[in-house]
């Protein structure tokens, strides 16, 4: 049945030899042995007073051979069976379910026994009338459950991928401060003296190269994931992953490593090898897999049936050229076994993009069945694997046609628009228009009742203080040791000037660099300063009123707008009960985390100077000042409450240092793809908000989040 075939796959916790070889290599690393290959070492472990004495070969040998059995008997015991595994001796104490490892301390040793409670080996999946039928499990292995808690599936996802992308910007944010001072040195070797280069050059030091290829900041970032334990699902799964639908996006193959959707960066073929023969019962190695990027140029591509091409023996320069024979191993032979025991592999195509940070964007379009396999002889004359894969029936519409990337229905003129009923609602203001269209009313009405307004007006009883000392950088900020404003920031600079400036991460509050800076409008430290960068279109929604989408990619920590509107003091809108545009500044509770806000920030990273302004507000929870974008305001009026929102709200300083009169700027919290709604969360409190007659006043949520509030106050 085409049901059965398509039911999601929930495998259980994988128990993997190779964690078993891990923890053998490991003890026997403490022992100073590696396994238990070398009996010299095993016996050179034990402390001695002195040095071993030498001998001949013969019998060098035999001593060789009795410490050998010596050391069996000692792993073992008599009711265990040896298993010689990768020259490592592997204790398999199948009938008590028990395994040893031996720890060391100091000059002793001594054995554990611990528990080990062996799932019961899954059974191949069996093919019946050429379908595929896919198991179901519940078990959650690796972080999914341990870091997560009680998180949808769809959460656990982005929030892993979140992670990622700080990782990332933090690396690179490392690149970029080794490039900037690998210019700077450059400059300074180039204003020497010719004598002072050659002496120089004499005494041996190697020559600073500024152009050096930046390194990889993306696989910095999933490698340090690894090491903290960080991959959502580290263990490798058969069939669909939990909180990743067919269409949804990879802006890099790292990002599929971090989630555990394919395991390498680089292969086209994930599979499983031997290290799970203890959880299942198939002939490994198996596929799960593959990455369709046009590498190969015997690759055919039909969408819903694909013949692919093997991994090797292919010019790794770029030009899919092959260059020699492939061989049946490694992922060929898994994608032979998938085929001839029935095993779903995922199928993933990579395209060109421009518009992704990476060049490139990685879409999942489901689950396919490897139907049939052949070798033959390639293009370039040399022997090639093939295998024909047929996608499943049932599944949701690929989302992307051949080898080509599409974003859905993003305009490329207004004539092309649907439903516009405003071409741009800015009238002029902003460098970009931002037009308006409305398929939901009949007639469709344009968005009416508000003026549009670039930049925050002060109210009339609102005084904004003079304006702050700034840097004396000149041109652009590059040293954050001697940057002024860096200093405040905790000695960095926030932003990365890669895709025009990102957001290394959210803080309590950001200072950029003001108008008495010695750097100029192109300083990274004024990222939020040089207005929207992205087209963007207010859309009418059957629920939600009025809302917001980008029709281009906006990646992680870039600014989206900032939130305008009138300026004025909190205690002034209290009477105005029904007016839902009013945005509290309160960068001065969060830093303090009142009112149950999250902090952001460690103690200490904001300058003390700045924080003691305020001790006689520590205990106000309410924030003295708000922007109200009722009647007039900009763009971000329009933008949506989201309980799992792709927004985060962000307080910038950078005309003046007063935490209660700060900026409110609108960031990407997620790699944000073309025609997603964009939101944020509006941080309501439920049952805070009353209405005239001092009663609980509701308001039902309906962002159709998975983890959503159902309710927005």
């Amino acid at each position: 049945m085409v049901v059965e075939a398509l039911q999601v796959v929930h495998q259980h916790l994988m128990v993997s030899t190779r964690a078993d070889k891990s923890a053998e290599s490991n003890s026997s690393a403490a022992n100073g042995v590696k396994g238990a290959k070398d009996p010299k070492k095993l016996e050179e472990s034990k402390a001695s007073p002195t040095p071993p004495r030498r001998s001949s070969a013969r019998i060098q040998a035999l001593q060789k051979a009795e410490k050998l059995q010596k050391a069996e008997k000692a792993l073992n015991g008599p009711n265990a069976e040896v298993v010689k595994e990768n020259n490592c001796l592997i204790d398999v104490q199948a009938r008590k379910g028990k395994k040893r490892s031996r720890k060391r301390g100091g000059e002793k040793s001594m054995v554990v026994e611990e528990e080990n409670v062996l799932p019961p080996k899954k059974k191949p999946l069996a093919c019946g009338k050429g379908e595929v039928e896919v198991e179901n499990g519940k078990e959650e292995p690796d972080n999914a459950n341990g870091a997560f808690g009680d998180k949808s599936d769809f959460v656990k996802v982005k929030e892993t991928i979140r992670l990622f992308n700080k990782h990332y910007l933090q690396f690179v944010q490392v690149e970029e401060k080794r490039c900037g001072k690998a210019e700077a040195d450059a400059e300074q070797i180039d204003a020497k003296k010719p004598s002072q280069k050659a002496s120089k050059s004499k005494k041996g030091d190697p020559p600073q190269d500024s152009k050096t290829t930046a390194k990889r900041p993306d696989l910095k970032a999933i490698t340090k994931m690894m090491g903290n334990n960080e991959i959502l699902y580290s263990e490798k799964r058969i069939g669909s992953i939990p909180g990743i639908e067919v269409g949804y996006q990879f802006y890099s193959r790292a990002e599929m490593v971090a989630v555990g959707f394919h395991s390498h960066w680089l292969n086209g073929i994930d599979y499983m090898g031997q290290s799970y023969a203890k959880a299942y019962s198939y002939e490994f190695p198996v596929a799960v897999a593959i990455v369709l990027s046009g590498m190969y140029e015997d690759d055919l591509d039909n969408a819903e049936d694909v013949v692919y091409t093997g991994q090797g023996g292919h010019n790794l320069t770029g030009d899919k050229r092959q260059i020699k024979d492939q061989k049946l191993e490694r992922g060929n032979l898994a994608l032979k076994n998938s085929a001839e025991q029935c095993v779903p592999v995922r199928v993933i195509r990579g395209h060109d993009s421009s518009s992704s940070y990476s060049g490139k964007v990685y879409t999942y379009d489901g689950l396919y069945k490897v139907v049939n396999h052949w070798s033959e002889t390639g293009i370039s004359g040399f022997k090639v694997f093939k295998f024909r894969l047929r996608r499943l029936e049932g599944q949701p519409t690929l989302t992307t046609n051949q080898v080509y990337f599409t974003n859905g229905r993003v305009p490329q003129s207004i004539a092309e628009i649907r439903g516009l009923v405003c071409e741009d609602i800015t009238g002029g203001q902003e460098d970009i228009p931002i037009p308006a269209t409305n398929v939901v009313d009949d007639p469709p009405v344009p968005p009416t009742g508000f003026t549009y307004l670039k930049s925050v007006k002060v109210a009339k009883n609102v005084k904004l203080p003079t304006n702050a000392t700034g840097c004396k950088c000149k041109g652009s900020c590059n040293d954050p040791t001697t940057c002024a404003c860096a200093l405040r920031n905790g000695s960095d600079f926030p932003y990365v000037s890669r895709n025009g400036g990102r957001l290394v991460e959210a803080k309590d509050v950001v200072f950029e660099c003001g108008p008495k800076c010695g750097c100029g409008p192109g300083c990274v430290n004024r990222t939020s300063q040089k207005g929207l960068r992205y087209r963007l279109e207010v859309f009418r929604t059957a629920k939600k009123g009025w809302a917001v989408r980008s029709w281009d990619f906006i990646p992680s920590g870039a600014p989206v707008c900032e939130y305008t509107g009138i300026l004025g003091r909190t205690e002034d809108m209290d009477s105005v009960l029904e007016n839902n545009y009013i945005f509290e500044i309160d960068g001065l509770q969060t830093i303090k985390g009142l009112g149950g806000r999250e902090r952001r920030s460690k103690d200490g990273e904001i300058p003390e100077d700045i924080l003691n302004k305020y001790d006689d507000q520590s205990s106000e929870s309410v924030p003295e000042f708000c922007i109200d974008a009722g009647s007039t305001g900009n763009i971000a009026r329009f933008i949506n409450h989201c309980c799992e929102p792709n927004l985060f709200v962000q307080c910038v300083l950078s005309t003046h240092d007063d935490l209660r009169l700060a900026r409110v700027m609108l960031f990407a919290a997620d790699n944000i793809p073309p025609l997603q709604e964009l939101t944020y969360d509006y941080g309501y409190a439920l049952d805070s908000v009353l209405d005239s007659d001092g009663k609980i006043k509701q308001m039902a949520c309906y962002c159709g989040a998975a983890d959503c509030r159902k309710r927005l106050f």
